[in-house]
């Protein structure tokens, strides 16, 4: 790619960017590219994380060790980040290490904005194939996944247990929609979720769109109009609340916090807060519809190299972010994050904790949103299944009819 198309394509996408994003998008200064007397700028999505955190601890130390003078790292909220990332590599003073959530990646691989693991030979080896899938487009691979999160089905013991429903005899969705209903027999309500008009609405949907064997590419399939008539269904026979077509993750765990439900469907960043619940609580895989666990989309972020006028400083930046992804690290980093690690190995190690065993389990079995070389096709086609879900779910249209409508509009 020649400089100047490179140039024009981030631009392109720059504009499409920032356009699909509400609030003011943040400029790059020209006092944000890389650090004068060998100082290595990072940029990542955890602004929680002051000064003082173990987080920058790591990078400090990573950078050290990588023969940096120093590190100076920047978090910047996701939204904020992706847009700032993009108006830096068009304006050639990109970071010399970006963590960005992994839908994402496609984004700025398109751009041209990042290198490849062949271009700054990370080894991305260890990596577990269904997670390093979102940071690969093209054949060619973007970064290094730094850990995953997932969703799973919490469970209220307490109600389960009056209403005499075991969680191990739920295997598909015939089992999990029986247990709903003896739920509510009892006067309990069955389970809550987000079906909300953003990604939010989709990241939730997917483990049943993919688990009734559906694929993205073919959003009216039978499959996936069986999905959509599950939620459908259980809105209509009072066994999840209307509430959920408004529900974002965090209202429908409040909502599960209650204790007056028997379900809720969410993810690994919410462990913390299960923790504090007035009753005892247990998580299952999200099972797919004909048994088995389905596949659920992976939350994460990948650590990546974006391109830099000054090459020689990628054997550095290589070896920083080595150092943040290998084993011993990945394993302090993901347990603070929340995550599974992206790392058999490891990931054998988080499981054998009883309370991470189920979340190992659904990281396995889940996959990257931009997967299937669907890159930045994905943001398209997710608004259009969070809008059939939409419909469908308030009763503007059936299922079918919500899901052909989506199919066309993806074209």
């Amino acid at each position: 790619m020649t400089g100047l198309s490179r140039r024009r394509r981030l631009a392109a996408v720059a504009v499409i960017a920032l356009a699909a994003v509400t609030g003011s998008a943040c400029s790059s200064s020209s006092g944000d590219g890389p650090g004068d007397g060998g100082a290595y700028l990072v940029w990542d999505p955890y602004p929680q994380f002051a000064a003082d955190s173990e987080w920058v601890a790591l990078l400090k130390k990573c950078g050290t060790s990588a023969g940096a003078a120093s590190v100076e790292r920047t978090g910047y909220d996701t939204t904020d980040l992706t847009n700032k990332a993009l108006l830096a590599a068009q304006q050639g003073n990109s970071p010399d290490v970006l963590i960005v959530d992994n839908p994402v990646i496609s984004t700025l691989a398109e751009a041209g904005a990042l290198t490849t693991t062949d271009d700054n030979k990370l080894d991305v080896s260890a990596m577990a194939p269904n997670l390093l899938g979102a940071g690969q487009s093209a054949g060619k691979t973007y970064g290094v996944p730094i850990g995953a999160n997932t969703l799973a089905l919490y469970y209220n013991k307490d109600l389960l247990a009056a209403a005499g429903v075991d969680p191990a005899s739920i295997k598909d969705w015939p089992s999990l929609t029986a247990a709903l209903t003896t739920v509510k027999a009892k006067g309990k309500k069955g389970i809550t979720f987000s079906a909300i008009g953003t990604e939010e609405g989709s990241f939730q949907f997917l483990p049943w769109f993919w688990g009734s064997g559906a694929q993205l590419t073919s959003l009216d399939s039978p499959q996936a109009v069986s999905a959509l008539t599950l939620w459908t269904d259980w809105l209509k026979q009072g066994l999840a609340p209307n509430s959920v077509i408004n529900n974002t993750q965090t209202t429908s765990w409040q909502e599960f916090a209650t204790g007056d439900f028997a379900f809720a469907e969410n993810g690994t960043w919410q462990l913390a807060n299960a923790e504090k619940l007035g009753f005892s609580y247990g998580t299952i895989a999200i099972p797919a519809s004909a048994g088995g666990p389905a596949p659920a989309p992976t939350g994460g972020e990948f650590v990546s190299i974006p391109v830099q006028k000054k090459t020689d400083r990628y054997e550095t930046s290589q070896k920083i972010v080595a150092c943040l992804t290998n084993a011993d690290n990945l394993l302090t980093t993901d347990t603070t994050l929340s995550y599974v690690a992206p790392v058999a190995a490891v990931q054998d190690r988080q499981a054998a904790d009883p309370k991470l065993k189920v979340w190992v389990e659904a990281v396995r079995a889940a996959k990257g949103r931009t997967g299937d070389n669907l890159g930045t096709k994905y943001p398209k086609i997710s608004e259009s299944l969070w809008t059939a879900v939409q419909s469908a779910l308030s009763g503007g249209k059936t299922p079918k009819d919500a899901l052909t409508a989506a199919q066309a509009a993806t074209r």
